[in-house]
Formats: C-alpha cells, structure tokens, sequence
C-alpha cells in the first residue's frame, strides 16, 4: 500500500516540463540561424513548404538531442542552480519518459525532413544531433576543457541545414555560416562557464575556467572574439554580403570585442554574464543584417560558388 505522505510529495508533471525539456530558447536561436540560412540560398523567396517542414524538422530534432541532454545530465544539473530545477532532475519527468519523448521526436523529425525536404538535410541534422547529444553532452563535456570549442560544430550546423534544405546541395558560403557560429560559441560559453565557475567545479565538468582559471579563459575569450570578428568578415569578402552587412558585422563585432575586454580588465564583477547576454545579441543581429543584406544588395557569386 503506498502512503498518503508519498503521494503528496511525488513531483507533478505538467506540459510545461516537456516544453523546457527541449530547451525552447536554445532551439528558437538555432531555427533563426535556419531561416536565415533558407534565404540566403536563393535570391527570392523559400518555398514555403521547405520554410514550414525543413524548419518544423530542424526543431524537432533539435529538441530531441536537447532532451537528451536533460537526461545525461540529470545527476550533475541538481549541483547547478542554473539547471537544478529541470524537469529530469527533479524527477518530475522519469528516465523512461525521457528517452521516449526523445525518441519520439528525433524520429518524427527525420521523417518530416526525409519524406518533406530532402534526404541530404535530414541525414545532415541526424549528424548534428548525435554530434551534440553523443559526442558532447556524453563525451567532450567531461573529458576535455576543450569541450565547447570541438562540441561546438554540431551547434554551429543550422545555417547550412537550411541552405541544404533550399538547394539540396552543400556550398561554400553556407558553410561560411557554420564557421561565423562555431567561432562564437567559445566565446559565447565561456563568458557563461567564468560566471558558473564555481557550479561546475562542484559538478566537476572540465569547464576551461575550471582547469585553467579565470585569467586564462578571460584571455581565450578575448582572442576568440577576435577571430569572430575576422571570420564574420568573410561573407563580405566572398561576395556572399554588400556593404550593410560589412558595416553591421563591425559595429556588432566590436561591441562584442568591447565586452570581451571589460571582462578581461576584471573592474566589473558583472562583465561575464553581460558579455553573455550581449552574445545573444550579436549572433542575432548579425544574422538579421546579413539577410536584410541579402535583399538590398543581392550578390551574383553566391549563387556560383558550389562544390
């Protein structure tokens, strides 16, 4: 017989705990990268059948490789006040729910992109999503303090799912996309992991300011940004993007240079999590720029560079 007291103090579940399992803030960034990767593709508009099921797909996906995450982590995240209220780790969501629900939706994505959009995609996003969900989330995130800047790849994919899921063919300049975002994931992370050091050492997970210190990742920060800001130059270099987008990528570029030195300079105990936030920003607006580009000055070359 189970005990009234059991009852009471079993964690409820509610839709809400599967919405955050598949980490929605995280998956609309990567569908914005998507879309924005559709567009540049062609120099008119995405059919909306590969804007509706090529990102429907891409999300799916994204959220089942998100919910996996979830699960691997569900030990080290009750150390963290940042993730010790997850659904998973609560316990509010048991394993076995956890891994259908994942299952669910990575299966229900690749069939959208398969049968929808084109096979290139879908075998291309499966590659992302074991590429977080089992090479980092299970391997890289505790074997090496380099962990985010090789993990990062899989993250850095969606610009070139969607320009796939437009051309059915892989191309220079979407992979130019793909180089602009795993370029800003060191730097975008670490800003965080600096601010969440002492959570991950209780955790210990490698994080770089872990097993290298503040000084050093403020450093490596500060030098990874810099390559941001070169590589965020290359569309314009190519002939992918015109002049606003040159002119947006620079303004955009040292702002984040400019955070990325107040952290360093250390005055400001807050810098880290602004550094952070602004970091969302960037890759955001450098995205919107680079479409509104796009369509003001529409470039020939990129529609002639394939391989």
């Amino acid at each position: 017989m189970i005990k009234p007291s059991a009852v009471a103090t079993r964690p409820a579940v509610s839709w809400r705990d599967y919405y955050v399992l598949c980490k929605p803030n995280v998956v609309l960034l990567m569908l914005l990268t998507s879309v924005i990767g559709m567009f540049m593709a062609t120099p008119g508009m995405v059919p909306w059948r590969i804007l509706l099921f090529g990102n429907l797909g891409i999300a799916l996906c994204a959220g089942s490789a998100a919910a996996v995450n979830h699960l691997v982590d569900r030990r080290i995240d009750l150390v963290m006040a940042r993730t010790r209220n997850r659904p998973v780790a609560q316990g509010r969501i048991d394993t076995a729910h956890a891994v259908l629900f994942a299952l669910v939706l990575g299966v229900t994505g690749m069939a959208v992109l398969i049968t929808q959009v084109n096979q290139l995609t879908a075998w291309l996003t499966l590659a992302s999503l074991l590429g977080y969900a089992v090479i980092y989330t299970l391997f890289l995130k505790r074997a090496t303090p380099q962990n985010i800047v090789i993990g990062g790849l899989a993250g850095a994919a969606p610009p070139l799912l969607g320009w796939t899921a437009v051309t059915n063919s892989v191309d220079g300049h979407a992979l130019l996309l793909v180089l602009i975002i795993f370029a800003w994931t060191p730097p975008h992370f670490w800003a965080l992991a600096i601010h969440r050091r002492d959570e991950y050492a209780k955790a210990d997970i490698p994080m770089l300011p872990v097993t290298h210190g503040v000084a050093y990742t403020k450093l490596h920060t500060l030098l990874y940004t810099l390559i941001l800001l070169a590589v965020s130059l290359l569309p314009f270099a190519t002939g992918m993007s015109g002049p606003l987008y040159f002119l947006g990528a620079l303004l955009l570029g040292f702002g984040f240079l400019y955070w990325a030195v107040v952290m360093m300079i250390g005055k400001n105990p807050a810098a880290p999590m602004q550094t952070f936030k602004y970091s969302i920003i960037y890759l955001m607006a450098l995205f919107m720029v680079m479409l509104l580009d796009h369509y003001l000055y529409p470039q020939q070359l990129m529609y002639e560079v394939q391989f």
